[in-house]
């Protein structure tokens, strides 16, 4: 599965600001970013008199709206989505998946802090908590970026999320999480999954094989 990283906070904390920001440090470096926003509030996006809003009014279930330059789908759903379930049917072919919101579901999470809203954040007893960026001075058992360190910030997704490590053929993504692999266990998976994928036709000399199972 793609990795998902969530940037979370209370509102007015600056998500917005600091997600586009690191969004822009990433793409810099060539990776393909993808981003979910999380509304608890509701949203429309087909307002009364467009013909988005006269299809869905006359009983479409879905509308599409298709142009040269993008896409846009809206659906009835009995139930919210999960990110999950969104990332496999809407953001493929990413290398990572950014959302901004969901503080309680279980991926890994950055969390702003900004004195103006809060002195404590939210998720401090959160296991998925991964990082805080704050304008408050603290320490703590996750690190702490200063809260305008987008630069940073944006490393320390890569570092953890993006990069193979030094050494490293394989790397395997559990739920968004980089599993740390002994070297035995690199070395069978590499080999069952690399033969396996050199018999197929059309695959007999493969530089790189990306597998997502759901399961």
């Amino acid at each position: 599965m793609i990795p998902i990283v969530s940037v979370i906070g209370r509102s007015g904390s600056g998500k917005t600001t600091l997600l586009e920001k690191i969004i822009k440090r990433l793409t810099d470096k060539g990776y393909r970013v993808g981003t979910i926003k999380h509304d608890a509030h509701g949203f429309d996006i087909d307002y009364k008199g467009k013909d988005s809003w006269r299809h869905k009014k006359a009983g479409a279930k879905t509308v599409v709206l298709s142009s040269s330059r993008k896409i846009a789908v809206i659906k009835d759903v009995t139930r919210e989505w999960l990110p999950e379930r969104l990332v496999s049917s809407f953001l493929d072919n990413l290398d990572i998946v950014i959302t901004e919101g969901y503080k309680k579901a279980p991926f890994p999470k950055i969390e702003i802090v900004r004195k103006a809203c809060s002195l404590k954040p939210i998720s401090i007893n959160d296991r998925n908590l991964i990082a805080i960026a704050s304008d408050i001075k603290s320490r703590g058992k996750v690190p702490h970026f200063d809260i305008n360190d987008s630069e940073g910030i944006a490393d320390f997704i890569e570092e953890q999320f993006l990069k193979v490590p030094t050494g490293k053929r394989a790397t395997l993504i559990v739920d968004g999480k980089v599993i740390t692999l002994k070297p035995f266990i690199e070395a069978l998976l590499l080999e069952s999954i690399s033969g396996t994928v050199r018999s197929l036709k059309g695959c007999t000399n493969p530089k790189y094989i990306d597998i997502r199972i759901k399961v």
